[in-house]
């Protein structure tokens, strides 16, 4: 019996496109498989917002670089402002987010921003930087925030009243730590220290021992309280809301 020609060159045609969609199908499950075990990246962005006490470029570096020892930093961009200048502005800050954000998975990698000021009742954060003054409202930095597209966030934020912040940005995927409520001053912002009563606590010796965020935020909340009490202050009732699906991913990296 003798086979049609037409048909061996169809059934080689069909052949080759099964060969060819068998082909991108197995590309795509190396590349998946590839994705699945990448590591996970942490970017961290830190910035000291009031330059007119060094206290905030202090805190800015250190915390920075504790959180990236602690869970890994790819990248990590520090900015602070001193009495002459500098780039940590509004402006400076939106950019640096949106730059970061380019160099991450959206959906995978995750966010964690460190903001060290002084804050204003039911304003929001002081930006000082030479000649130049600002106030970096929540629904501004929400807005900045959204814009970066990035799935996963924690955001610290060391500064008086900052709890205000908490409605604007807190959700399941957003987890905001606060170094006061909305209606109480924090303490320990002098010229020459290398932290606040809060950064101390939460950054330099909570976060170096716990093994989470969460677990470094207890911590630091009784250590807040204990100091300010012992001294005489009114309790600043740091805060930590939101970011169920960001917890179980900021868990310490042993060494």
């Amino acid at each position: 019996m003798t086979v049609p020609k037409g048909f061996v060159l169809a059934l080689g045609r069909l052949s080759a496109i099964v060969i060819a969609v068998c082909l991108m199908i197995a590309a795509l499950l190396i590349g998946d498989a590839r994705s699945a075990e990448a590591p996970r990246k942490v970017a961290v962005v830190s910035f000291g917002l009031f330059g007119e006490q060094d206290v905030f470029q202090n805190e800015a570096t250190g915390a920075a670089q504790i959180v990236a020892s602690r869970f890994g930093g790819n990248p990590v961009v520090v900015q602070f402002n001193t009495k002459k200048g500098g780039a940590a502005t509004i402006e400076g800050l939106d950019t640096t987010l949106q730059a970061t954000a380019e160099k991450l998975n959206r959906d995978r990698d995750l966010l964690f921003l460190i903001l060290t000021s002084h804050g204003s009742w039911n304003k929001g954060l002081m930006v000082v930087a030479g000649r130049v003054k600002q106030m970096l409202p929540p629904w501004a930095l929400g807005a900045m925030l959204d814009r970066t597209g990035i799935r996963h966030k924690a955001i610290v934020i060391s500064a008086c009243y900052s709890g205000s912040f908490i409605p604007r940005l807190a959700d399941p995927h957003m987890m905001v730590v606060t170094a006061a409520d909305a209606d109480h001053p924090s303490f320990g912002c002098q010229d020459g220290a290398k932290w606040t009563y809060f950064g101390d606590a939460f950054f330099n010796v909570a976060l170096r021992r716990a093994d989470n965020l969460r677990g470094a935020f207890d911590q630091a909340h009784t250590l807040v309280k204990e100091r300010e009490l012992r001294e005489g202050f009114v309790p600043s009732n740091p805060q930590l809301a939101g970011g169920e699906s960001v917890e179980p991913l900021l868990v310490v990296h042993h060494r």
